[in-house]
């Protein structure tokens, strides 16, 4: 068996610093890790909806690749993140 001996720290002081260095190290894995959320798919309808813009307005920006539309068979969706992303881009 091994002997740690401390100078000039009291149990509470050496606890206290025990705590603190626990507590700096959750703080950076909490901010390094991010929950995923599932991103959500939208058909054009419901695109179209949300931005209030008209059919032929979502297929002139697919067109000019404002918006990114993703086939799936003869279906078309969009991410929900990313057409957030382009509008968070477009007020900044």
């Amino acid at each position: 068996m091994s002997v740690t001996q401390l100078h000039n720290c009291t149990p509470e002081e050496l606890t206290s610093k025990i705590l603190s260095g626990i507590q700096n190290q959750l703080e950076e894995i909490k901010s390094n890790l991010q929950p995923k959320e599932p991103d959500d798919y939208l058909d054009r309808k419901e695109v179209s909806k949300l931005l209030k813009v008209s059919y032929a307005t979502l297929h002139t920006w697919c067109n000019k690749g404002i918006l990114e539309p993703m086939k799936i068979g003869s279906r078309v969706y969009f991410s929900r993140k990313a057409i957030e992303r382009t509008l968070q881009e477009s007020i900044d």
